[in-house]
């Protein structure tokens, strides 16, 4: 219950965290929309790991924070460039299939999973994927081959940046491992975008939306890394892969944008196979 809690506060953070794209995707590039998203988290979780005293982190658990920023740097352009050249029925359900990744992963490494909880996960997964793929709010059905390779680079990079996460902080220095990562993504994204020559600073009325959108991701991220101080971690990854559908309950609330009924049963078994695996 404690991995699937915390996945689920990461699918609310990134939830609000893509509705708040919606203001600025049209005028804010990847690595301008990207880079000050991770500065601004960076920031946030560097000022509470100090703050709250955080300690010292083992050199192995150091490398698995370091590789997990890496990664999910690499992971966050991947995303926003799939978001950038495709629709988002395209991009979701694509994104949103790497916990079945997290769960193999889990298998691999001594985790007992049931074949009903296996059912659970797939239900997840492709509820994700259908609740996405049945919107009507996307950007067309353009460069779409591009879009879904994008999308499948993203969904392993966000099941082995987890991974990785949670591997950091299972032995403790959470908050450590967590401002680390956000450092090592910082630092990747930043050279990344210094070799491509590609700018970072967006315009100044977008900054504000930034720095939120920065401080979701940090939190969802370090929820996400935190259920790896708990039972069944991959859980976390489950939970979190639901962002999409309470991106489009949000969206149906505070936008009034319109949900079909055939989106609403698809959101009620996406969460009933949550609870269940909370069970």
């Amino acid at each position: 219950m404690g991995a699937l809690t915390l996945g689920l506060v990461a699918a609310f953070c990134w939830s609000v965290h893509d509705t708040l794209v919606r203001y600025i995707s049209q005028r804010v590039g990847v690595f301008q929309s990207l880079f000050p998203v991770l500065v601004s988290g960076c920031v946030a979780t560097t000022v509470l790991a100090i703050a709250l005293g955080a300690d010292g982190i083992a050199t192995t658990a150091g490398g698995y924070a370091v590789a997990s920023g890496v990664i999910f740097g690499l992971t966050g352009a991947a995303f926003y460039r799939a978001l950038a050249v495709g629709p988002v029925r395209v991009v979701a359900p694509s994104v949103a299939s790497f916990p079945i990744l997290s769960v193999g992963w889990a298998v691999l490494n001594g985790q007992a999973v049931t074949a009903l909880q296996w059912c659970a996960v797939l239900i997840v997964v492709v509820g994700c994927g259908f609740v996405a793929a049945t919107s009507r709010d996307d950007a067309g059905g353009r460069a779409q081959p591009a879009a879904i390779g994008w999308s499948v680079l993203a969904s392993v990079g966000f099941a082995v940046s987890f991974a990785l996460g949670q591997l950091s902080v299972a032995g403790g220095a959470e908050m450590t491992a967590i401002a680390l990562a956000r450092v090592a993504a910082v630092s990747i994204v930043g050279l990344l975008a210094l070799i491509l020559r590609q700018p970072v600073v967006p315009e100044r009325s977008a900054l504000p939306v930034l720095m939120v959108m920065g401080v979701l991701d940090a939190t969802a991220i370090g929820a996400v890394m935190l259920a790896g101080s708990f039972a069944y971690p991959a859980f976390a990854s489950v939970a979190a892969s639901t962002f999409g559908v309470l991106t489009i309950i949000l969206a149906a609330v505070f936008l009034r944008e319109a949900v079909a009924r055939i989106q609403w049963a698809g959101i009620v078994v996406v969460f009933a196979a949550i609870g269940y695996l909370a069970v």
